[in-house]
């Protein structure tokens, strides 16, 4: 796995934990539980960077989430709440 959500949970921004040592472009979708995209994050981790917070979730509605994150030809997905 070469991102960890610290949380599941969240109310207003993600926090990552990132596994990936080398540079490399990171590309995110928030994903409400009809399947709309509410949210695309696309950013560049530094080598050696150890966590990464997206910003700006603070107007979603409260809910369940999915989250799609891909590096390259890696995918992964997890589903999240957003709370109060």
């Amino acid at each position: 796995m070469f991102l960890k959500v610290k949380t599941p949970v969240f109310i207003d921004h993600l926090t990552f934990q990132v596994g990936e040592l080398q540079k490399c472009l990171l590309k995110a979708v928030l994903r409400d539980d009809t399947g709309l995209v509410c949210r695309g994050m696309e950013t560049e981790v530094e080598k050696d960077q150890q966590e990464l917070d997206w910003n700006g979730l603070n107007d979603l509605p409260y809910g369940v989430y999915t989250l799609e994150v891909s590096k390259g030809q890696d995918e992964m997905t997890m589903r999240l709440v957003k709370r109060v």
